[in-house]
């Protein structure tokens, strides 16, 4: 009966727990009509209806410490020997509690701020410029804040060890060789944050800009203080370190505007009626949805190798826009040449030569006595002449 646990020690520990079991459900308890509490009042106030939605676990967990901690000083002797690592234990708790609604705070000022001057979270269009903006600095500045609230947590957590002074006179001792190792170790990281800093308050980039990158194209779906990651066209994500963006050229689809130009380009034969060609663009332009009316011009821009290079310039709204567009004049202006030009159609032609042609094209036979210069510098008396002029050569001849 040695080992038994003497009457008043099991007596103390039954009462110990059952001021902590009454204590824990009190907090708990408090914490849900606190909840309660500022529910009813976010009906009228949406500061309050986010803090009590967003500080809800954080709180109860708070007042649950500081409750725990008030028992076993209330039930229990300061005397005992286990009561020193578990009051310890408890103001590390607390500690990492209060930096829990600490960061739940900050991020009911970055909902506020978003919703009052973003447009909330209710998705992002590309006519809204300033809204993006305003999104991605203050994103960004709540990351900021929220990992100096851990940092300043975690300090404060050390700062309750005895041994935390004598470590910080160590490190202090070799504050320059540290200095030098955590530079040279952090370069690339530090550039990194300093970098997605610059994005943030730069406005090179805001969430939901369309950009062209590394031949991709898509849309800017997050940026953080290390990388930044773009929605590809295709679903993909494209995630990139945000010194990509200030080292690194890159397109900008909505930087000042969402409105954009693109070409479609067709080859087809010498015989093509552009007059007719132009009058069919001009139908399906008006007959889609797509297209904003701003730009629709045919161009021949070359002819060459026995085609012609014809290009359609068009505008749309947007870049997804714009694409659907580009394939739907393509494929109209395709099945219209098939439809009622099929002979416009690219085609490669070999044709038979006779004797008296090839001599006229080689210049055996002249019509008159004319011939066209052979050289614009040399081989005549006015070519050599302009070329002593270009030269700087005066001629008096």
């Amino acid at each position: 009966m040695d080992d038994a646990i003497p009457f008043d020690s099991a007596t103390q520990l039954a009462v110990t727990a059952a001021w902590l079991a009454g204590a824990i459900a009190v907090a708990y308890v408090v914490g849900l009509a606190i909840s309660w509490l500022l529910q009813r009042l976010g009906r009228r106030s949406a500061v309050l209806s986010d803090v009590a939605s967003l500080t809800r676990l954080p709180l109860r967990a708070t007042l649950v410490v500081i409750a725990a901690g008030a028992a076993l000083r209330h039930a229990t002797d300061p005397a005992s020997g286990w009561r020193g690592w578990v009051d310890h234990m408890l103001v590390i708790l607390l500690i990492g509690t209060l930096t829990w609604v600490l960061v739940s705070l900050v991020r009911v000022a970055e909902r506020q701020v978003i919703a009052r001057f973003a447009g909330g979270d209710t998705g992002l269009t590309d006519a809204d410029r300033h809204r993006r903006k305003i999104k991605t600095q203050v994103l960004t500045l709540r990351r900021i804040v929220v990992a100096i609230v851990v940092v300043l947590g975690a300090a404060a957590a050390l700062m309750t060890f005895p041994s935390f002074s004598d470590i910080g006179k160590t490190l202090f001792a070799s504050a320059g060789v540290l200095t030098v190792v955590a530079g040279l170790a952090a370069q690339t990281s530090l550039g990194s944050v300093f970098a997605g800093i610059q994005i943030a308050f730069s406005d090179a980039i805001r969430v939901g800009d369309v950009v062209v990158l590394e031949e991709e194209w898509g849309r800017i779906e997050e940026i953080t203080l290390t990388y930044v990651v773009v929605h590809l066209w295709d679903e993909r994500r494209l995630v990139l370190p945000c010194t990509y963006f200030t080292t690194t050229p890159f397109q900008n689809w909505t930087r000042n505007a969402t409105e954009l130009l693109g070409t479609a380009e067709l080859d087809v034969d010498f015989t093509i009626p552009f007059a007719a060609m132009r009058a069919e663009l001009d139908r399906i332009l008006h007959a889609n949805t797509l297209w904003d009316g701003r730009v629709g011009v045919l161009q021949v821009t070359d002819a060459v190798e026995g085609l012609v290079r014809v290009r359609m310039l068009v505008s749309a709204s947007n870049a997804g826009a714009l694409f659907d567009l580009r394939c739907d004049i393509r494929e109209g202006m395709v099945e219209w040449l098939q439809r009622t030009n099929p002979g416009a159609l690219p085609r490669k032609r070999i044709e038979h030569q006779t004797d008296t042609e090839r001599d006229v094209s080689n210049g055996v036979a002249h019509l008159g006595t004319s011939q066209a210069d052979s050289g614009l510098f040399s081989g005549n008396a006015e070519a050599e002449r302009r070329g002593r002029a270009l030269a700087g050569v005066h001629y008096d001849g």
